[in-house]
């Protein structure tokens, strides 16, 4: 007998295949696509099927932003989740990013179990249960759910008040025997990755405790790993565990087809396990699934088309790369409205990803969230000189030189691309000479036109996530967190075109990065 295991990961509400840049677009990913994929391989599968949602479903598209902010209503989103088919689903790290109440309010129109171990409230599973036994045919099978421990590094705080986020292999070691002696398979699914090297079990970050994916198949009794969070197409067998990682947006369906034989003394013993990935770029988005949002996708379509604002001047991004090396209008904008939102003269921000493409000569709320794909809040930190440089030396690190020529440093292009951790400030004139070594490439740094000093305090805008140190910026923490704007860069950077109707596309290029 064979079970097969199906996951998808990472969704992030992208329901219909699309990125939102446009109407009426088929792109190689999407859940509606997913549901296709997972229907044809349970009529092909020789026996049992279990599929699981492996977290970040709540947050990330148009449309996942519209359910939450728009109307608050989670149910246009879940409807289409609970169209698929899962058994069981887990949460993810972004899950929180609409705060505690939207989050169970989510969780309470799926139609399927949560799971989740290792948060709690007060001692007790904040959301859903730690695991579920399912029989499927006459096969008793465990899941236990596991989300990455290292949220409190990026949520605010009012997003996750009183949870706790217990270590997710320390929680596995504790409940992984018990399981073991209810079932005759153990599947953990954890919204999380992997910290180390697949093979040679090599370090590939700083353990941190974000990812500890490899960790998880060292424990003694589990049979299969459902991983994701870092976006990665990965399939095969660690350490003896079959795992998947099924990229991002439903590109891929995670499959893990685990052989089983009966024990002697009843029940059954997994002998083999498999894994791969199936695409799903060349499926047709599923009418069931696009029957469910159908109505929100065209509000959503018409919200996208209205219009807010007008540039003078140039401020698309043709060059992401480029726009980070010499500053580009539309960051200093997204700066601006930042400064503008706390009170503060300087602010940094990122270009999060390559597909952002900044603002054409009419700006609509479409370009807005397909550029600020995140949502973000504001935090003004109190930094000192030190603390600032120190910063800025780690967004240096960004770059490399390779033959002479300035490139993206490799750990921030892959495994999973982190372009949103290279920030970019305006308020301040600095100078990053790339020739120099890691830690000394800060050469110049100044603040209405003096040298900044170590011990002079500045105030600083930042979002949410870098103010708690996200990114691994451990020179920045919640202490120094001086004032917040609660309100979502989305819908600030809306208010502040609507005050500013017309916006010049100019950058006084007070940053240098050199190579």
């Amino acid at each position: 007998m064979q079970l097969t295991i199906l996951s998808t990961s990472d969704t992030h509400g992208f329901i219909t295949p699309t990125n939102y840049v446009q109407r009426d677009l088929d792109l190689p990913f999407s859940l509606s696509k997913a549901k296709t994929v997972i229907d044809r391989l349970k009529a092909q599968a020789q026996g049992p099927v279990l599929t699981i949602e492996n977290g970040d479903f709540v947050q990330g598209s148009p449309l996942a932003y519209y359910a939450a902010r728009v109307k608050a209503q989670p149910a246009l989103e879940t409807a289409a989740y609970n169209t698929v088919g899962y058994d069981a689903g887990v949460l993810g790290n972004h899950e929180f990013n609409y705060g505690r109440d939207y989050l169970a309010q989510a969780v309470a129109t799926l139609d399927y179990p949560i799971l989740c171990a290792n948060i709690l409230d007060h001692g007790e599973p904040a959301f859903g249960r730690p695991y579920q036994l399912f029989d499927k045919a006459g096969v008793k099978v465990a899941v236990l759910g596991l989300t990455t421990s290292y949220i409190p590094h990026w949520e605010g705080a009012a997003n996750i008040h009183d949870l706790e986020f217990q270590d997710a292999v320390s929680v596995a070691k504790a409940w992984v025997p018990r399981l073991r002696a209810l079932a005759d398979v153990v599947v953990i699914a954890y919204h999380g990755g992997f910290e180390r090297d697949l093979e040679t079990g090599e370090p590939t970050e700083p353990l941190t405790g974000e990812n500890v994916g490899y960790a998880l198949t060292q424990v003694p009794g589990v049979d299969a790993l459902v991983t994701g969070h870092q976006h990665r197409e990965l399939a095969g067998v660690v350490n003896g565990v079959a795992t998947t990682q099924p990229g991002y947006r439903g590109a891929d369906v995670g499959v893990i087809t685990l052989t089983l034989s009966p024990k002697a003394e009843g029940g059954f013993e997994v002998t083999d396990g498999q894994a791969s990935l199936a695409a799903t770029a060349e499926a047709a988005a599923n009418p069931a699934v696009l029957d469910s949002v159908a109505a929100t996708s065209a509000a959503v379509e018409d919200w996208l088309d209205a219009p807010l604002g007008q540039v003078r001047g140039d401020m698309t991004i043709t060059d992401p790369f480029a726009a980070r090396v010499h500053e580009h209008p539309y960051i200093e904008l997204i700066n601006r409205v930042q400064m503008a939102a706390t009170g503060t003269d300087i602010a940094g921000t990122a270009l999060f990803n390559n597909e952002g493409r900044g603002f054409g000569s009419q700006i609509t709320m479409r370009d807005v969230v397909t550029n600020y794909i995140y949502p973000n809040t504001l935090a003004v930190v109190a930094l000192s000189g030190a603390d600032l440089k120190a910063a800025l030396e780690q967004d240096a690190e960004y770059f490399s030189l390779v033959d002479g020529r300035l490139v993206v440093t490799e750990r921030f292009a892959s495994p999973k691309p982190q372009h949103y951790n290279y920030d970019m400030y305006h308020g301040i004139d600095y100078t990053l000479d790339i020739t120099k070594p890691v830690g000394s490439r800060v050469t110049e740094l100044a603040y209405h036109g003096r040298p900044v000093g170590p011990t002079q305090v500045l105030e600083v805008t930042v979002n949410q996530y870098r103010a708690a140190g996200g990114g691994d910026f451990a020179m920045l923490d919640a202490s120094k967190v001086v004032r917040e704007n609660q309100k979502d860069m989305t819908e600030l950077i809306a208010d502040y075109l609507r005050d500013h109707p017309v916006i010049d596309a100019v950058a006084d290029g007070n940053f240098r990065v050199i190579g």
